[in-house]
């Protein structure tokens, strides 16, 4: 049996947004874990709208405080969907190379603490664009955009040795996570969207691997 205490740090997608069970694809892989025997505590520090550059002066704060030295921690991070959107009238988010600069900074110190893992951004609904949020701001989401801010985390992730799940390529094609999308707001997904990213990645060597089976 493995005993962890993981912090999920992240944005809307990692919250779960969407999900009416309130689970996320993180509650999900972590009952999926208890279920075979591990014992998992879970700390979901998903902000809604949050890009690299707002979770870069949080995260080290939110993890700390949860992962004593004294306990198995580890961090899983994903984000970058934000970072693409282009907000109108004021253009995209964070630039291609601060986002990918902001990564750094957070998973270079990341990975010299404890173990750490990263999924990449998620795909959208094209025709679903744009996001209007009820303040009248509008997000626009390309595909187009996020592969590419995916393609670069991957680079990094690489460079750093930090596994790394391009949740682009596990989910651009599948028409069930775009079912789930078009059945919310065509950036997140109802429930059963989140337990696609949770079976994905509870089926990853680099998770299989923290858990030793």
């Amino acid at each position: 049996m493995a005993t962890y205490r993981i912090c999920f740090v992240g944005d809307s997608i990692m919250v779960g947004s969407g999900d009416a069970g309130f689970l996320g694809w993180p509650g999900r892989a972590c009952i999926a874990e208890t279920r075979r025997g591990h014992d998992v505590t879970l700390y979901n520090l998903g902000v809604r709208g949050d890009t690299s550059e707002l979770i870069l002066p949080r995260w080290q704060a939110e993890c700390r405080v949860r992962l004593p030295d004294h306990v198995n921690g580890a961090l899983v991070f994903s984000f970058g969907t934000n970072d693409a959107a282009e907000e109108e009238g004021a253009g995209v988010r964070v630039p291609i190379e601060q986002s990918v600069a902001n990564a750094r900074a957070i998973l270079e110190p990341a990975r010299g603490w404890l173990p750490t893992l990263m999924l990449g951004p998620i795909p959208t609904i094209a025709d679903m664009q744009p996001y209007i949020f009820p303040n009248g701001v509008a997000y626009r989401f390309s595909n187009e955009r996020t592969a590419s801010l995916s393609a670069a985390y991957g680079e990094l992730c690489g460079e750093l040795g930090i596994p790394y799940l391009d949740l682009m390529a596990a989910l651009n094609a599948d028409p069930a996570w775009a079912a789930h999308q078009r059945a919310c707001d065509g950036v997140h997904a109802v429930g059963d969207g989140y337990a696609i990213i949770a079976d994905t990645l509870t089926g990853w060597p680099a998770w299989r691997g923290w858990f030793g089976d």
